[in-house]
Parts: structure tokens; sequence; C-alpha cells
């Protein structure tokens, strides 16, 4: 019976990291988890705490066990454990802020599960990210990790390695062996959900000469994640689904610039706001035109 008990939650905080790419699968999410290990450990312990909290936040609520079976009340938390690392000093008081933070997202989860306007995605994650960073600004500023004061320098673009970190910086990890984790991660659920990966970190690259975006930006994988959760979220089998993706792909990298130029700590905002405006398009419409 114990043992039970463990799989079964062992296979939903798997779903719960999966469901960060939007893959409903335990070993992809152990696999996502693995490949944030190769970077940072101190990521990875923070990720799981992360999960973990935010799905017993759920659970204690009493919310959909099916929603929770999925994954679906795990995965803000684990961007919410990996920003904790991100953003703040570790310590005592950025675990607890963790743990409230991780709950919060949660709450804010079950709420757009309420209502049918809008997919929340990972907009949970992001409020409370900001509502984190806006409280340590005001009362807590020892707390916060200083802004780095440089930009690397880059001249030559590294092409493969841009495309892996992109798709590492889903989760914060600037590593393109973890975004090839990522990738294999990925692939183990859905051959057509890795292609659409590929397509949503190569576009940025694509269109980085026109849009003058600095080789730094694209090196470091800053332009790309965006797109590779857009392409997930909207891609399909048809040709007119990958125009969607392709569209939200390369209108993030738009919003991304917008808020970098804004000094706004964008997360995965862009991401959220090209899928929502796409689907929004594709609501007006007609039936025929948007598959």
């Amino acid at each position: 019976m114990i043992m039970k008990k463990i799989n079964t939650g062992l296979l939903i905080v798997g779903r719960g990291i999966g469901q960060v790419m939007l893959q409903e699968n335990a070993l992809s999410g152990w696999l996502m988890w693995a490949g944030i290990c190769i970077h940072s450990w101190q990521m990875a312990l923070l990720a799981l705490a992360g999960t973990i909290v935010s799905t017993l936040t759920a659970y204690l609520c009493g919310y959909s066990r099916e929603a929770i079976k999925q994954g679906l009340y795990g995965f803000n938390g684990t961007l919410v454990g990996i920003a904790t690392a991100v953003f703040l000093q570790l310590s005592a008081v950025a675990i607890l802020l963790m743990v409230a933070a991780s709950s919060l997202s949660t709450w804010i989860a079950r709420l757009f599960q309420r209502q049918q306007l809008l997919p929340g995605f990972t907009s949970p994650f992001i409020l409370v990210v900001w509502l984190l960073l806006g409280f340590c600004s005001n009362l807590w500023p020892t707390g916060l990790l200083p802004a780095a004061t440089t930009v690397p320098v880059a001249t030559d673009l590294h092409y493969v390695e841009s495309v892996f970190t992109a798709i590492g910086q889903v989760m914060f990890q600037e590593n393109s062996w973890s975004g090839l984790l990522f990738l294999v991660a990925i692939l183990c659920h859905s051959r057509v959900a890795a292609l659409y990966t590929l397509l949503g970190a190569c576009l940025p690259l694509l269109v980085s000469g026109l849009m003058e975006v600095d080789t730094a930006l694209l090196n470091r994988g800053l332009m790309g994640y965006n797109g590779v959760l857009c392409a997930i979220a909207l891609g399909g089998t048809s040709y007119r689904s990958m125009g969607w993706a392709s569209g939200s792909a390369l209108l993030s990298v738009g919003l991304q610039l917008l808020g970098m130029h804004m000094s706004i700590t964008t997360l995965t905002a862009p991401f959220v706001l090209a899928v929502w405006m796409m689907q929004l398009v594709m609501r007006l419409l007609p039936q025929s035109s948007r598959s």
C-alpha cells in the first residue's frame, strides 16, 4: 500500500514537471528534472519542492483529483521553485517565500480553471513571481540576488547551441545539454511536439537579422524559449496549425523584445500573451479556417 502511494506520487510529480512544457507524461517530467540537475542541483531540488508544495496545496484544498493526477496543479510550482534560485539569495526566508508562492500559484491556477475564456498556461507562475519580486524589492531588498550589470558581447551566433539553450531556458536553464535532454523528454511523449519544439526554438534565429537582435541574447536562448512554448501549445498535424504555431512564436519574439526594452522581467509572459492573441484571432475566424 505504501509503495503504491509512493509510485502514484512519483507519477503525479513527474507529470507536474512535464506539464511545464505541456507534456502529461511522468517519464518526460523526470527526464526534464534530470536536465535541470545537469545545470544546477539547487534548482533541481527547488523545482521538486515547488512541484510537491503546489500539488499538495491542490490536494488539501480538495481540487479535482483528475487534474491533480494530470499534473495541472504542479507545473507552476515547478517554475516558482526554480525562479526562487534565480532571483533570491537562498536562505530559510527564501524557502518560506517559495512555499507561500507555490501555494498561491495553485490558488490562481484554480481561478483560471474555473473560467472558460482563457487558458491559464503559466500565468499563475508569472503573477506570483512578479508579486514575489515586488515584495522583496520593497520589504526585503537584501534577499534579492544582484542584477547582472553587463550583457555578454557576442559576435558569432552559435546556431546549434543556441537552439538547445533556448529549449533549456523554458525552465531557466542556460545550458544546451539541459535543452537537449528536455527535447528528448518531449520526444518520449510526442514526436509532433518535439518537432514543434525545434520549430519554436529555430524561428527566432531566422528573424534575428531582420529585427537586429543581439547575438548574445540568441546564444543565451533568451529569444527562443517563449517560441518553444508557443509552438508546442498551438502545434498540430495540419498546415494551418503550423501557421498558427509559427505566428505565435514570432509574435513572442516581438513581445520579449518589447518587455526587455521596458525593463520588465518577462518570464513566460510573451508566450502566454502571444497564444492568447492567436486564440482570439482564431475565434474570430470562420470555423473552417481555424484548423
